[in-house]
This record gives structure tokens, C-alpha cells and sequence, in this order.
């Protein structure tokens, strides 16, 4: 069975591709490599034993969408990574991401509509539900007014693909919608690369383990938290790719009662941006060279996940813990510094 995964040389999507190759799935990744590097194909050939068939192209050419559904007429399902995920970058160039993002989805639900059954699992983000009134944050928690552009188009994404499940029965689709993802694959082989600034907390922290970066900046201890500082839900990417495989194979075999769904991945558990640095010294054996700054504009106080749909409905649930997955971002991070 032939899957398509869009961003597949990304962080998240090549750990996918991995998980996905195991499970017997013949998959095709299509990558633009603007934030990834084709090289990411060799680590997966070295984990699973076999390289994944590799388009580059752009997405954002609907010709070339077309073209690459009319070559590849098998592809039963999507699973749909590629995307511009930088909240900074989204506030100072909203056009583009609206059109990387919402485009791209829009040419890839249209030529999915044409089949006579497609599955299609979405990238979504725990984005949507702002600073949310109670914890830990369930599916059915209200979905906020956006604090970027980039959240923005996780949003529309999801009103998008489920007004088209509405009136394309052959369409199943589930959203996920995953809290912070982190860590690396065990064997060290594939990890978190970003190209430029870093958007996430763990390779800021792994960086200035290594001595990339001078000091870690922590934006606040002011929060009303028991340390002070934001608490988020950090989920091993291992975990989550697992999540991604599963929900696809619920679909496949049409065991989705409707044919669109949304579920939380997480771990259930909230961790303090300073419990996080206390993970990584305890890998680290040492002090991390960190300094309180004031708090950055944006930033919400507290985001963790109710798991208990997705654990219930999917029979998924996360195994690895905070350290574990820690220990796993410190092995990646010291292999690709040397």
C-alpha cells in the first residue's frame, strides 16, 4: 500500500517515514528541502533498511500536484507535514505562509476528492486552542482567535478539510493536533535539524549544551506557575510518529465512525520550562549556562494535553518519559556537532 508523505525529510515527517516503513507501507516522500536536507533520506535507509521513493518538488504548484497524482495513481493515503511552522516569521510574512499552507492543503484535498477512497491525516497543533480556559486541554476545548498567522492556518486547515469531508464521502480525514514535540530517534541517525533559528525550546538548549550558543535565554519567571515559568507538554518524537501511523491505519481500515476527526497527541503532563532544563543536566551531568530575560510577547502560560480520546479511541498512548526523549535530542545533537 503506496502513502504519500509531504515534508517527509522533515523533523517529525522522516521519523513518520520510519515508523511507517516498519509497518510494511511502501512510501513516498515529497520534500521541496527549503527546511531540510536530502541527506535525511540516508539516516532513514540506514534505520529501516530501505531509502523511501523521493519527489522534490514544490507544492505550491498546482500543475505539479496534479502531474505527481496522475504518476502516482496508487497512493491510498496522505499524510500531510509540509508546511512553514516559524510563529516569528509568520507575523513578518503572513502571505507567504497562507499560501505555503493553506494553498498546498487546498491542492492536495482536490486531487484526494477525485478517488474512490483516500485517507488523510493532517498536521495540526495545539496552536488552535490559544491559552485555553482549563487543563489538561480536551478536543472539545474552544478554539481561540489566533495569536499568529501560522496558527491561523492550522486553524483554517482544519475548517478546510472538514467542510470537504462534508460533501466528499470518499474522503476520510483526521487532524492531529500534537502539543510540543522533541528528542530524536535512538539510533541517532535522524533528529531535529533546523535550518537557522532554531523554534523550539530543546535544540536552543542542546545548542548551548554543546557551545553553539553562549547562554540559553528563559523569556519569564513570572508566570502563575510553581516555578514561574511556562509549562508545556513535551512529547517524544518517536511517540508522536506512532500516533501519525496508527490514526492512518484506523482509516484504512474504516474503523473511523466520521470520516473527519480530530484527537490530542501528547503525554498528559505538563513540565516548567526550567523542569525541561533540569532533564537536560541530568543527561548533561552539569550545570546549563542559562539567564532569566523578560517574558516574550506571545507566549501562553500553560498548554498540556487530555490524551484520553486519542489513548481510548486509538489505542495510542505515549511510553517515553521527559528524560528519555531528552537523552535521545543530546545523542542526535552531539553527533551532528562532532
Amino acid at each position: 500500500m503506496q502513502i504519500l508523505v509531504t515534508g517527509g525529510l522533515g523533523f517529525i515527517g522522516s521519523h513518520t517515514v520510519v515508523e511507517l516503513q516498519a509497518k510494511g507501507f511502501e512510501v513516498v516522500v515529497i520534500d521541496d528541502c527549503s527546511n531540510a536536507d536530502e541527506k535525511v533520506l540516508d539516516g532513514i535507509e540506514k534505520i529501516s533498511g530501505k531509502k523511501p521513493i523521493f519527489e522534490k518538488l514544490d507544492l505550491k504548484d498546482r500543475g505539479k500536484v496534479e502531474d505527481f497524482f496522475h504518476r502516482y495513481p496508487d497512493v491510498e493515503g496522505v499524510i500531510h507535514f509540509a508546511a512553514s511552522k516559524a510563529v516569528g516569521e509568520s507575523v513578518e510574512k503572513p502571505l507567504l505562509y497562507y499560501e505555503n499552507n493553506i494553498g498546498t492543503l487546498v491542492y492536495i484535498l482536490k486531487e484526494l476528492s477525485k478517488k474512490n477512497k483516500a485517507s488523510f491525516i493532517f498536521s495540526s497543533s495545539c496552536t488552535v486552542y490559544g491559552q485555553a480556559d482549563k487543563m489538561p486541554i480536551t478536543e472539545d476545548a474552544p478554539v481561540k482567535e489566533a495569536e499568529s498567522p501560522y496558527g491561523n492556518t492550522k486553524q483554517i486547515g482544519e475548517e478546510i478539510i472538514s467542510d470537504t469531508c462534508k460533501v466528499t464521502p470518499n474522503l476520510n480525514a483526521i487532524a492531529l493536533r500534537y502539543f510540543n514535540p522533541m528528542g530524536a530517534h535512538p539510533s541517532a541517525e535522524i533528529g531535529e535539524l533546523p535550518i537557522g533559528v532554531p523554534q523550539n525550546l530543546v535544540p536552543f538548549i542542546t545548542r548551548t549544551g554543546v557551545g553553539l550558543r553562549k547562554e540559553l535565554s528563559v523569556f519569564g519567571d513570572d508566570y502563575p506557575t510553581e516555578d514561574g515559568t511556562c509549562i508545556r507538554d513535551y512529547i517524544y518524537v518517536v511517540d508522536l510518529a506512532k500516533a501519525h501511523v496508527v490514526a492512518l491505519e484506523r482509516l484504512l481500515a474504516s474503523k473511523n465512525p466520521k470520516n473527519y476527526e480530530v484527537f490530542n497527541v501528547g503525554t498528559g503532563k505538563g513540565s516548567s520550562v526550567l523542569e525541561v532544563i533540569g532533564s537536560f543536566e541530568k543527561v548533561y551531568g552539569k550545570k546549563l549556562n542559562y539567564r532569566i530575560v523578560g517574558r516574550r510577547q506571545g507566549d501562553i502560560t500553560t498548554a498540556y494535553a487530555d490524551t484520553t480520546k486519542a489513548n481510548n479511541e486509538l489505542g495510542w498512548k505515549s511510553i517515553y518519559s521527559l528524560d528519555d526523549a531528552m537523552e535521545s535530542a543530546w545523542k542526535w545533537e552531539q553527533k551532528i556537532r562532532n
